[in-house]
């Protein structure tokens, strides 16, 4: 296998009803790291697809009296239109459904039962329906499904069986010696000390109480447990034991498997088991994250709180959206879903930072140089550094997607975003242009403002595939500026190219009457709680009321990263986890602490302080720490979670 190949796959969706948001994120993710290694060369696939057998889909088509296939039909097209919506681009999408796929399932379950691996016995225990899983009295909390909170029924059936036992130390050894396996971190720790260590059970392999699933054709009666169908759909689809073609050599291990926490146990634990009796290598990354959470918790169909991403795009872009979840969800945590989070991205990255930068940009070539940069050109103060940080951003962008760590990697491109708005503060084209004298220097600013803008291009491809073709459009760049080797050195957009404004790439969003409405309330009661403190009677100086501090919301707060300004010497710039909510802060405290130190710490923030800009990076909130002379340092709590209140 070409040492080029990246083989990414996310999981085969249940077709239970429309996707939310949360199955968005997991396939958004996977696309743009797909393109990402696309643009830098690899030679990619991308398998997406879904789960269609299983008790469940049995009882809701017979509910509809439709059959299985005719039911999960209807579902698989809606999904299908949503990946298109999403601008998801796969390179297949599987169906547990398919007849290659279930050849491979018939061949791998015979191959196993002639080895040893499978046996026959009988089956007695919990079956949680919805979640298609079997779990012991042990398992269970408060007798209820462990994953999904719903009841479980008793089961007792005559059933095969898969020996996981057999395979445990071989898997637990395999872990230890691949310590990138299972990421990130705290999700290897759980598989080991919470299934692997107490000792692996045999896994129930088949069902006889329904019949929508793969035949067992050896034993008619028998159908092929859910988890061991739908998970060989990684190697089914690459053709093995099948009649596809055979893209094994080619593609196998698979680079990345992207799943969310929920379903990590059986991609970690049932798989790899699975792979080791079939003597098949084990995938080299499985990559469980987090989820998208709504304020109550995870969302979910059954609950009722799920967020339509289609509703999204429609109202807000679809490239939005894929900014707005891919920038959310931290590296490994959960992330937290708030349209006003979503409409304040727009408004501020995409409106503000990016597409201003374009326009501005262009409107100032247009005006000055009529679209053509000149290429009598001086250099001149500032120029440096900007062209420091936007040769080192790429390097530092890959490393984060190799990681998987896409917020990172889009904090990254801000900087250079936020750097070359600076840079067009700093310079100020408009004073330049008034001087003929220094039409050499602005056409200097406005080349690198360009070449800049043509690096974010590239960019942002991955992510945002739409955005990056209509500024490449407006740049009027040719494709072979615009491609990763390209932007590994500044300096390389050509010369004589007339650029075209048009339209903002992202439209402000502004706030229906309803919310200005809401906003407007909120005014008069200040104005009132401002006038009756006009009434009240004067304390002495220094002394406040308690009326007064409990305006002041004071919250605890985790360091989950840390780094320096990148314009400030003196200040650092903290992400914290206040509950579920994230925050940056910009603080002045870098003298004191190197940024590796604050990770992990319990702080106090001051949560509702008006946002500010310091030196270009936006500080929402303050967090507190105490001096004396010439020491300082940070007020820190022990044994309270975040998003504690103080008070």
């Amino acid at each position: 296998m070409s040492e080029k190949t990246f083989y990414i796959t996310t999981p085969i969706y249940y077709p239970s009803g429309n996707l939310h948001i949360g199955h968005t994120y997991t396939t958004v993710a996977a696309d743009t790291i797909t393109r990402f290694k696309k643009l830098k060369g690899y030679d990619t696939y991308f398998l997406t697809g879904t789960d269609e057998h299983g008790q469940k889909i049995q009882k809701v088509a017979e509910e509809a009296g439709v059959s299985p296939k005719a039911y999960v039909d209807g579902i698989v097209a809606g999904i299908k239109n949503l990946w298109d919506t999403m601008n998801i681009s796969y390179d297949q999408f599987i169906r547990t459904t398919d007849p290659e796929h279930e050849k491979t399932i018939q061949k791998i379950f015979k191959k196993l039962y002639d080895q040893g691996d499978i046996y026959k016995s009988t089956y007695e225990g919990m079956y949680c329906t919805p979640c298609e899983s079997f779990w012991t009295e042990s398992q269970l909390v408060d007798g209820k499904c462990p994953d999904c909170g719903r009841p479980v029924e008793k089961a007792s059936e005559e059933a095969y069986f898969f020996k996981m036992s057999k395979y445990a130390d071989d898997l637990l050894k395999y872990i230890e010696e691949h310590p990138d396996f299972i990421q990130p971190e705290s999700r290897k720790n759980e598989m080991i000390n919470n299934f692997i260590k107490p000792g692996l059970q045999d896994l129930c392999v088949s069902r006889t109480s329904f019949s929508w699933g793969v035949p067992v054709d050896f034993d008619p009666g028998h159908v092929v447990y859910v988890w061991i169908d739908a998970l060989p759909n990684y190697i089914s689809a690459l053709g093995y034991l099948n009649d596809k073609p055979d893209l094994m050599a080619r593609y196998w291990p698979a680079d990345v498997h992207l799943v969310g926490k929920d379903i990590i146990r059986f991609h970690t634990i049932y798989w790899p088991i699975i792979l080791m009796a079939l003597k098949l290598p084990l995938p080299k990354k499985v990559y469980g994250h987090g989820w998208i959470l709504l304020k109550g918790g995870k969302m979910s169909k059954s609950v009722g709180n799920v967020v339509d991403p289609v509703v999204l795009v429609d109202k807000y872009g679809v490239d939005a959206l894929r900014y707005h979840v891919l920038r959310e969800m931290s590296y490994g945590s959960d992330g937290v879903y708030n349209e006003d989070l979503l409409v304040s991205h727009i408004n501020s990255d995409l409106a503000n930072d990016l597409g201003n930068l374009l326009s501005r940009t262009l409107a100032m070539t247009e005006k000055y140089f009529g679209g053509v940069i000149s290429e009598d050109r001086e250099t001149g103060d500032f120029d440096d550094s900007l062209i420091e940080l936007a040769e080192k951003t790429p390097a530092v962008v890959s490393d984060y997607m190799d990681k998987l760590d896409f917020s990172r990697a889009l904090e990254e491109i801000w900087k250079l975003i936020s750097r070359s708005n600076k840079y067009i503060d700093e310079t100020q084209p408009w004073v330049l242009g008034k001087d003929p004298e220094k039409k050499a220097r602005l056409a200097q600013v406005m080349y690198n403002l360009t070449e800049c803008l043509r690096i974010v291009t590239v960019l942002i491809s991955s992510a945002m595939p739409q955005t990056a073709e209509k500024m490449a459009e407006q740049l009027k760049c040719p494709a072979e500026y615009l491609t990763w080797d390209s932007i590994q050195k500044f300096g390389r957009f050509p010369e004589g190219i007339e650029v075209k404004r048009c339209e903002a790439l992202f439209p402000r969003i502004e706030l229906n009457k309803k919310e200005e409405t809401v906003k407007e309330n909120k005014k008069t009661e200040k104005k009132a709680e401002n006038k009756k403190a006009e009434n009240t009677e004067a304390l002495p100086e220094g002394l406040i009321t308690i009326d007064d501090f409990a305006k002041v919301q004071l919250r605890v707060a985790e360091v989950v990263a840390c780094e320096p300004h990148p314009d400030a010497d003196r200040l650092l710039v903290l992400q914290l986890m206040v509950g579920q909510e994230k925050r940056q802060v910009v603080s002045g405290i870098a003298k004191y602490y190197q940024p590796d130190e604050l990770v992990g710490k319990t702080v106090i923030l001051v949560a509702n302080l008006k946002p500010v800009n310091l030196r270009g990076v936006e500080s929402n909130g303050m967090i507190l720490a105490a001096t004396k002379g010439k020491k300082l340092s940070l007020v820190t709590v022990d044994g309270i979670a975040s998003g504690g209140k103080v008070s």
